[in-house]
């Protein structure tokens, strides 16, 4: 039973439009999805986190117009997820769940123990199911840091829903990604720091691929045996080719086909969006914003 994700992340879309940076976040959306008008035998739309860069509903809800304009011309879904630059109320006004419909209507399902009080300030974990594929998006958010967790509250209840395979298998979205590269040391204190629980949860289920952002950069490797793929960011890509003691963003839109159930599942195919400014340096950091909570490259 096959699958054909479009995976992008990382649209930093503020209240404005614009990014901290001063990016025109919305029209580097608009672009990609631009280019990405042809794609064939799309079965749904994924937003792996930071879909606002100042965690606005205003900001989401700019995002979920575009995009959810790309699926409902295809009759596809759109799934959503939190990262560090949102905010759960701002991100739970514009988007519920996080799992709209072709029509924009909210599908999702909270999972387990996550429904009940807090409201729009709890975490956003959910569930849909796309043709026998069930897709669960996990909020690894932890508020004011540029690291994620996912909560002992989530993991137990991924654990029980795990428990019951789906006809196609399952995939877990999340923002920050519980891989890394040692030639980028800046990656492992930013990402996921309880990869090892996540790990445990997923080992010898039906999870076929987690799915993560963040990183604004491609990268693939393994989880308990389980493939793991980060894809580029919208807004802006960070070059790896700069020395190791900054982080170097640059223009230029990325994003993800994610093709499961096939003779070679999952592959990914990365796609690059047309771009006069391409390559054009944004901003230059340091990496220690990752290490400290200070969220010092804007990621």
């Amino acid at each position: 039973m096959p699958h054909r994700i479009l995976h992008l992340s990382d649209t930093h879309a503020g209240a404005t439009g614009r990014d901290q940076h001063d990016v025109d976040a919305l029209a580097a959306l608009d672009g990609l999805l631009h280019d990405c008008r042809h794609l064939p035998n799309l079965d749904l739309v994924l937003v792996t986190g930071d879909v606002a860069d100042d965690g606005s509903a205003e900001g989401c809800a700019a995002v979920r117009e575009r995009v959810g304009s790309f699926a409902a011309s295809r009759g596809i879904p759109h799934v959503y997820t939190t990262g560090n630059h949102d905010r759960r109320p701002g991100f739970t006004l514009a988007l519920g769940t996080g799992h709209l419909d072709d029509s924009g209507a909210d599908v999702g399902v909270m999972l387990d123990g996550l429904d009940g009080p807090g409201g729009s300030e709890g975490e956003r974990a959910a569930v849909s199911m796309v043709g026998g594929l069930r897709v669960v998006t996990l909020d690894s958010l932890v508020p004011g840091a540029v690291h994620g967790v996912v909560s002992r509250r989530q993991l137990s209840a991924l654990r029980g829903l795990l428990r019951d395979p789906a006809p196609a298998g399952t995939v877990l979205a999340l923002h920050h990604p519980p891989i890394h590269t040692q030639s980028a040391p800046w990656m492992r204190p930013g990402g996921l720091h309880n990869r090892d629980e996540l790990a445990e949860v997923i080992a010898g289920t039906d999870v076929v691929a987690v799915l993560c952002g963040h990183f604004h950069l491609q990268l693939g490797g393994q989880l308990a045996g389980v493939p793991v793929w980060v894809t580029p960011g919208v807004v802006t890509r960070i070059d790896l080719t700069a020395a190791s003691d900054v982080v170097r963003a640059v223009r230029g839109a990325g994003a993800t086909v994610v093709d499961l159930g096939g003779p070679f599942s999952p592959s990914f195919h990365v796609l690059h969006a047309r771009d006069a400014e391409v390559g054009q340096q944004v901003y230059v950091a340091d990496p220690a914003g990752f290490r400290d909570g200070s969220a010092g490259t804007g990621e």
